[in-house]
């Protein structure tokens, strides 16, 4: 078997009525689909959650050269192959993305090629992964208690809200949620990078004393001095990762002493070779480790497939904010019961693309982007909101 080309599909959806939050009013979301396809007929996918026109220019014009002819299931080889071409420019950001979606592929592909699922290849034993629901935007207090209370009828155990709206209104949110769902419910809050050290220790005290499960990316990924000045003193464990890329970028956080849960995200940080070495390395730290996923339905069961391999895997994150690219993009949707997500027993990823929601959404020129903001990328002046 091997590499006989590769695709790079870039998806849009827009929103009739979008959710606001601490970036802006959200108009849209975006994401892009790498399909490995193999000259025995064999096709594995991934995903990157990042710029779609740069993840369609890494793949095309520089990896894809160097990967077509190659044995697929030489995993570890290819990334360093790709690793090491794109180095000089790359290490974090786009570039690692755009890698991390072609190595989920050769996963994919890995896993059928031997009739196992990933989460078997990985060292798993069971086909459950913990999973929550990442919703609860900004919206009024008594209609955030009402849909927290709609994503536990669904199946979650765990939610997760974004704060950062202004102290008064993130600690009536926090308790009217906690008073919604009960005490045998967890609840993530997201500080969406807005906080000042002072600011996140008086609200840390407010969520640890309403039972919060972590507090999340309170600073920026560049202010590692406030993580670490801020762990451990206001009673509620911190998280972050999903902005950081690479083994290296979470070898300097965990060296720091800045994190009780890295998140790690298969779509953003380096494909499943890159999260698998950060949950070694986390245990090793004595850390758990809860992968990030925002972007689509493919790197949710990537990321499950590692959560529900390793010991120190904690939960994975499902949007529940009408995203198709979550809730429609597979043929056999995500399923939710009692908190934990149904990964296949199929090989591979387990999953197969509804190509009907695959041409819908299409972005056929992906440098030709409306004007908006798509959650974490924005296009467009007038739709920046600075901290």
């Amino acid at each position: 078997m091997k590499i006989d080309r590769i695709e790079t599909i870039n998806l849009l959806f827009e929103y009739t009525d979008g959710f606001e939050y601490a970036g802006g009013k959200c108009t849209g979301r975006l994401t892009t689909l790498v399909l490995v396809h193999c000259d025995n007929g064999m096709v594995g996918v991934g995903s990157a959650y990042t710029h779609p026109a740069l993840a369609w220019l890494v793949v095309q014009q520089q990896l894809a050269p160097l990967l077509v002819g190659e044995n697929p299931a030489e995993v570890e080889k290819l990334w360093e192959r790709m690793y090491l071409v794109t180095r000089w420019y790359g290490r974090k950001g786009a570039t690692m993305s755009a890698l991390g979606a072609v190595d989920t592929a050769l996963w994919d592909l890995r896993g059928k090629a031997v009739g196992k699922p990933v989460w078997e290849l990985l060292g798993g034993n069971r086909p459950r992964c913990p999973a929550y629901a990442s919703a609860l935007l900004w919206k009024p207090v008594p209609r955030l208690a009402d849909e927290a209370g709609e994503l536990v009828a669904r199946g979650f155990r765990r939610v997760k809200m974004r704060l950062a709206r202004g102290d008064e209104y993130d600690r009536a949110a926090v308790t009217a949620v906690r008073k919604a769902i009960g005490p045998g419910c967890d609840i993530m809050c997201d500080g969406s990078m807005r906080y000042s050290l002072d600011a996140a220790r008086d609200l840390g005290r407010h969520l640890a004393a309403h039972g919060v499960f972590w507090f999340e990316e309170p600073f920026a990924p560049e202010d590692i001095d406030s993580f670490a000045a801020l762990r451990g003193t206001v009673g509620v464990r911190l998280a972050a990762g999903e902005n950081e890329f690479g083994f290296q970028g979470f070898r300097e956080l965990i060296r720091a002493g800045a994190l009780d849960i890295v998140q790690p995200d298969a779509s953003r940080c380096g494909g499943i070779s890159e999260v698998q070495r950060v949950a070694v390395l986390a245990r090793s730290a004595g850390l758990a480790f809860a992968p990030h996923t925002w972007s689509d339905a493919v790197a949710v069961m990537a990321n499950a497939q590692l959560v529900a391999a390793h010991s120190n895997g904690l939960t994975v994150e499902v949007d529940q904010t009408g995203n198709p690219f979550i809730a429609e993009l597979l043929v056999e949707p995500l399923s939710i019961i009692d908190g934990e997500l149904t990964l296949s027993r199929a090989p591979g990823l387990g999953i197969e693309l509804n190509q009907a929601v695959v041409e819908r959404y299409r972005l056929r020129d992906p440098l030709a982007i409306p004007d908006g903001c798509y959650s974490d990328m924005v296009f467009g002046r007038q739709f920046w909101r600075p901290s």
